[in-house]
């Protein structure tokens, strides 16, 4: 098993701390209909798990 790097010493990318401020998220009739359209975690997969159509729909999980 690959040992991970420390996270400190890493420079080439940027790893920030969630927001404490909340959220506002809408869906609108210019979203696509399927979580899985325009989707980069969906790309290149033919079959999704309904846990991930879940998440992306707002139902969580």
């Amino acid at each position: 098993m690959a040992k991970l790097p420390d996270f400190k010493q890493l420079n080439d990318r940027l790893i920030n701390e969630p927001s404490a401020e909340p959220r506002l998220v809408i869906k609108t009739n210019l979203d696509p209909d399927r979580v899985t359209e325009e989707n980069p975690y969906a790309e290149g997969k033919p079959n999704v798990s309904r846990t991930f159509v879940s998440f992306f729909e707002g139902g969580g999980s």
